[in-house]
């Protein structure tokens, strides 16, 4: 399935670092679901990476690798703004020291999201907090986009193919 384009606007929102969510299923559509801590789009939005702690992600990681499919939730805190993008291949790889840095853009971006919304670091740290040898980082191609900002568009599709 070709790779869906997104607006300029949504992609700097999902880069800049904001609230991820992944979701997948087992074989009998059983959800599994965990907080990201940490991502990374391509500038195109062509390729996305999102990294999960292994020991709080075990099912979900297992889901994904049964099936390939994956499901990513990006959520600025302040706006609600949220779209929700789709996958059904997925590479899955345990973190190296060059994702570190992207690590730590991910939670100083995350710090500043959840205290414009009234919370201290303190919480953001303890939320997403991680050693980098239990990171697993999940790279995949979006194949479907939706908007998910509640409101009239909610579940509306974004995007077209390329």
């Amino acid at each position: 399935m070709p790779a869906v384009h997104l607006p300029p606007d949504l992609l700097a929102m999902m880069a800049r670092g904001v609230s991820v969510i992944v979701g997948s299923r087992d074989a009998n559509l059983r959800p599994s679901v965990m907080r990201g801590v940490g991502s990374r789009v391509e500038a195109d939005g062509t390729s996305v990476t999102v990294y999960l702690s292994r020991p709080q992600s075990r099912q979900l990681l297992q889901d994904i690798a049964a099936t390939g499919h994956i499901a990513v939730v990006f959520s600025e805190p302040s706006t609600h703004r949220t779209v929700q993008l789709k996958a059904s291949r997925t590479v899955q790889r345990s973190a190296q020291p060059d994702d570190a840095p992207v690590l730590a853009a991910y939670l100083a971006s995350m710090e500043r999201e959840i205290q414009a919304v009234g919370f201290r670091p303190e919480l953001t740290r303890a939320m997403l907090a991680h050693r980098l040898e239990d990171v697993v980082a999940l790279t995949f191609t979006p194949e479907q986009a939706f908007e998910q900002t509640p409101g009239p568009r909610a579940g509306a599709p974004l995007g077209d193919a390329r």
